[in-house]
């Protein structure tokens, strides 16, 4: 289970949903729930590296749990809505790649001089 593939992922959230979870939660919910999830990524996020501090409850917060989280009910909106979402992480590279060749390169602003 060290490794898995994105088609792996996306077949082993609908397995432990069939088997768990009884169904999937509606899409309009999982949206929701999707935007929870970002949400505490966004809290642990701007304490740990932004400027606000640390709520005493939240200093054991793990950052790689809540990503987790997220990319979870992603692939559980994946799943429902019959996204490939290995063939679409493909297609976005490829489409960035052929927008954005040389867009960064040239931007001044992220410049490492």
């Amino acid at each position: 289970m060290d490794n898995l593939t994105i088609k792996e992922a996306q077949k082993r959230v609908d397995d432990w949903i069939k088997e768990y979870g009884v169904r999937y939660f509606n899409e309009l919910t999982n949206m929701a729930i999707l935007t929870e999830e970002v949400g505490e990524v966004a809290r642990i996020i701007s304490r740990k590296y932004g400027e606000q501090s640390f709520k005493e409850k939240d200093k054991e917060i793990d950052l790689a749990d809540e990503m987790a989280d997220v990319l979870w009910v992603l692939i559980c909106l994946a799943n429902q809505t019959g996204v490939d979402l290995n063939k679409a992480l493909i297609k976005n590279l490829e489409k960035k790649t052929n927008r954005d060749a040389n867009r960064h390169k040239e931007n001044t602003k992220l410049s490492t001089d």
